[in-house]
């Protein structure tokens, strides 16, 4: 588990990023299993969308949908559904889906290191059989799972994109390589990047909105906002709302807050 603490304040990121007039970004962080959590923090997103009246919205999801915890399955399959309301669905790839993916090849050694990660859990809420699933053997899980996988499931983790730009924000699951042009990013950076991202403080010419990297709390900073706030422990599943130059959250501990 990657939960820290700020190691040192930092001065609250300038208002000078904005997003294109009439649109509306809510960007949700790593839901890690915890579908209930989800639709909690969706039914905020609703009000609060109806609330600020009409806008082109467009919902992203940073990525981590799976692992850890227990409801995994039911995450993808509401993620799925959301297409049928926000018609701007947009889904991140992070790198715990990089690692489902590659345990649903049949790759013995990749289901081990994919259960090892968190997986289990994931694999659990397909299987829907402790027992016949604590008795069989690695083999067995790597033979079995890819069918008890919905292809739909497959196609949807599929087809998720790596960066999303929108406006002055940029939309990744871990974070950028310092120095990089976006154009020219690594899909492993984008998705497994930390402490060379997190602990530079340089100006990436846009405001980057990341997950993966767990906080107690929003981790604002002049230059990137994290917004993995450890929802599958600690029960707190954060999005960002973006409009215009304006910022402000959304969380399921019932506080929203603003830049």
């Amino acid at each position: 588990m990657f939960w820290k603490r700020k190691s040192k304040s930092v001065p609250p990121a300038r208002n000078s990023f904005a997003i294109p007039q009439g649109q509306r970004v809510y960007a949700i962080g790593d839901i890690h299993g915890r579908d209930d959590l989800f639709a909690e923090l969706l039914g905020l997103i609703r009000a609060d969308n109806a609330a600020r009246g009409p806008a082109r919205v467009t919902l992203i999801l940073l990525g981590d949908l799976v692992d850890r915890g227990p409801q995994s399955a039911e995450v993808v399959e509401r993620a799925i559904r959301l297409r049928d309301e926000f018609e701007d669905l947009r889904l991140l790839v992070g790198n715990h889906e990089e690692c489902f993916l590659a345990a649903l090849t049949g790759d013995v050694r990749r289901l081990r290191y994919f259960m090892r990660i968190g997986g289990d859990a994931t694999v659990g809420s397909y299987w829907k059989d402790d027992a016949s699933l604590t008795a069989a053997s690695f083999e067995e899980v790597a033979e079995r799972l890819p069918a008890m996988v919905p292809a739909a499931h497959v196609d949807f983790l599929g087809q998720g994109e790596d960066i999303i730009t929108i406006g002055d924000y940029v939309f990744v699951h871990a974070g950028i390589r310092p120095g990089v042009t976006l154009e020219r990013q690594s899909l492993a950076d984008l998705r497994w990047i930390r402490e060379d991202f997190l602990q530079d403080g340089r100006d990436h010419g846009v405001m980057v909105v990341h997950g993966h990297t767990i906080r107690e709390e929003v981790d604002e900073c002049p230059n990137r906002i994290g917004i993995d706030t450890g929802a599958y422990q600690s029960g707190v599943l954060t999005a960002i709302v973006l409009e215009g130059t304006s910022r402000c959250y959304l969380n399921t501990d019932g506080g929203s807050a603003t830049a």
